[in-house]
């Protein structure tokens, strides 16, 4: 039989990945699974037909910095600044929370001081690039639940390489074999990261705009200078001790100032996607079920604790730092899982005789049992929250004061109408109702969104549409109106349709008034008619019919003038 080469092997596993996918979907399975399965399936373990680990990690690597890079082009410089704190006692706490709790978890089962050791801190990673990705997939890393999740993450991610620095310097962890963290001091770390801050701080001050309006000229180009910033930051992070996450990050907010970073976030997306299949491929391909005979009993501890304790532990000091559960607890959530780093970790022990086999076996076994069940309950949240949100309120702080003060809720008030989902056509509706003298309130679950409104010279509310205690708190009275422009987005997985909670939780909250919501479709139509909806606004069809008139002869009424707005809801410079 010839030898497969490593297109040969590329090509094996995209084949098994597109069919293990579509049977993961038709048994409405997350991707992430279905193709963690796959590594599994062509991994030693059974097929074993990877054998280019180099090319794969290539690839995965590179996934990583494109992924990461999306996320910085569309963080907010002043989001960063208003949640900086929660994140860096959120992160920290809940490292030395699992850190601790996992040493002496570690000690009870009878694992011995170095194993318990290296155990603990292998679990305090959590995998930034799942998290990310799942909430990528939700359309929730824009949220504030996923804005302070991303933040603890990357906390938690320079909190483990300095961790590990300390280790090595003390013998006890990463003397020859850590890879390239293993030669940094704690001291080059920090200025490196100082200066990599300062070179993307000099790069949007000087050169970002003029450069990517010159490279927009060739979009080809535009795509392959962001892939090239992004690898670059990546690398040069992973050089200096920060990682390649941080690195890609760094790269994203280089060009999160400039008026292209939508059309470069566009073009990458399906990049992005491809290249992160052989992620999850090699992360499958590297666990040995071989090894996870031994230790089931601790295994299933170790997995609780993480599965159980890691959500806590967030949800209690986002609680008492003044967030309101449903915040805490969908930011916990993400904390549900150890990281892929966690096997590099505990391997990296067993090759310097710090502790045994049995160790890795362990830690794979909980490995593999966090990151599908926690990705089960990312996908699942708000259906989580619900039931168990009863037992939430020892976790929130009366008046839920950081939300309220940070995002500026309305203090009361009377509204004719009350406009749902702030983006590009909620936006335009909220400025024309306002010029014709309307009192209008605006709702929506990203606080970039509600920001805009507020330069608009619009009130606005933070809150979550499907939030039973959020609705019931609504200044409801008088209102004659409530619209939903909510996107719906199908992922064939966790579908739930925001606007039928919507209408449920409003008429149970007290409003009689009349409803309205966007419909893209006709069989979208005719289900929000059979819900009792008055007006079901098709802004395509809408459009089309006024163009129409207006291309028959209709006498064109004069506009007022309203700021352009982007696809982002924002008013153009």
């Amino acid at each position: 039989m010839p030898i497969m080469t490593s297109f040969t092997e590329v090509a094996v596993l995209l084949v098994m990945a597109a069919g293990i996918g579509l049977l993961g979907t038709l048994a409405r399975q997350p991707l992430i699974v279905s193709f963690i399965a796959v590594g599994l399936i062509a991994g030693p373990s059974a097929l074993d037909v990877v054998h280019s680990d180099e090319q794969i990690d290539l690839l995965s690597e590179l996934g990583i910095a494109v992924l990461l890079f999306l996320v910085g082009i569309k963080l907010d410089v002043k989001l960063i600044r208003s949640l900086g704190v929660v994140s860096v006692v959120t992160g920290l706490g809940q490292v030395i929370f699992t850190a601790f709790f996992g040493y002496l978890i570690g000690l009870a089962l009878g694992l011995g001081h170095a194993t318990s050791l290296y155990v603990a801190v292998a679990l305090t990673f959590s995998s930034t690039i799942i998290i990310v990705k799942l909430l990528s997939d939700k359309r929730e890393i824009d949220a504030l639940h996923g804005q302070i999740a991303l933040g603890f993450l990357i906390v938690q991610d320079l909190v483990v390489v300095l961790a590990m620095i300390v280790l090595s310097a003390i013998g006890i962890g990463t003397s020859d074999g850590a890879g390239s963290h293993g030669g940094a001091s704690v001291l080059s770390v920090l200025l490196s990261g100082v200066a990599l801050v300062a070179a993307v701080v000099l790069f949007v001050r000087y050169a970002a705009n003029p450069l990517t309006e010159r490279l927009a000229r060739t979009p080809e180009l535009l795509v392959i200078f962001a892939i090239a910033l992004a690898a670059l930051f990546a690398a040069v992070g992973d050089l200096v001790g920060l990682g390649k996450e941080v690195g890609g990050l760094l790269a994203g907010v280089a060009l999160a100032s400039t008026p292209y970073r939508e059309t470069i976030a566009a073009r990458l997306a399906p990049l992005r996607d491809f290249l992160l299949l052989f992620f999850f491929i090699a992360l499958g391909a590297t666990l040995d079920v071989s090894l996870l005979g031994s230790h089931v009993g601790g295994a299933v501890i170790f997995s609780l604790f993480v599965l159980i304790g890691n959500p806590l532990i967030v949800l209690a000091i986002m609680g008492y730092m003044g967030y309101r559960k449903r915040t805490g607890f969908l930011a916990g959530l993400t904390v549900a899982q150890i990281s892929e780093f966690s096997l590099i970790f505990v391997a990296m022990g067993v090759s310097l005789g710090h502790v045994s086999g049995d160790a890795l076996g362990l830690v794979t076994m909980v490995g593999l049992v966090t990151i599908a069940a926690s990705t089960y309950m990312i996908t699942y949240s708000h259906q989580l929250y619900r039931i168990f949100e009863p037992l939430l309120g020892i976790f929130e702080r009366k008046g839920t004061p950081r939300e309220r003060s940070d995002d500026g809720a309305i203090g009361g008030g009377s509204y004719n109408v009350i406009i749902f989902g702030l983006g590009r056509f909620g936006t335009a509706i909220g400025l024309r109702l306002k010029k014709r003298g309307l009192r209008v309130l605006g709702v929506d679950f990203n606080p970039q969104a509600v920001r805009r409104w507020r330069d608009l010279g619009l009130d606005a509310e933070f809150g979550d549409a499907s939030d039973p205690e959020f609705i019931a708190e609504l200044p409801f009275r008088g209102a004659e109106w409530m619209v939903s422009t909510v996107p719906i987005h199908h992922t064939g997985l966790s579908h739930e349709d925001t606007r039928r909670t919507l209408i449920q939780l409003s008429r149970s909250a007290g409003f009689t008034g009349r409803m309205a919501t966007a419909s893209h479709s006709m069989g979208d139509t005719e289900i929000l008619t059979d819900l009792g909806i008055d007006l079901v606004l098709e802004p395509f069809q809408d459009a089309a019919d006024r163009a129409t008139e207006l291309l028959c002869g209709a006498a064109k009424e004069e506009r007022p003038e309203f700021p352009e707005i982007n696809a982002e809801g924002r008013a153009a410079e």
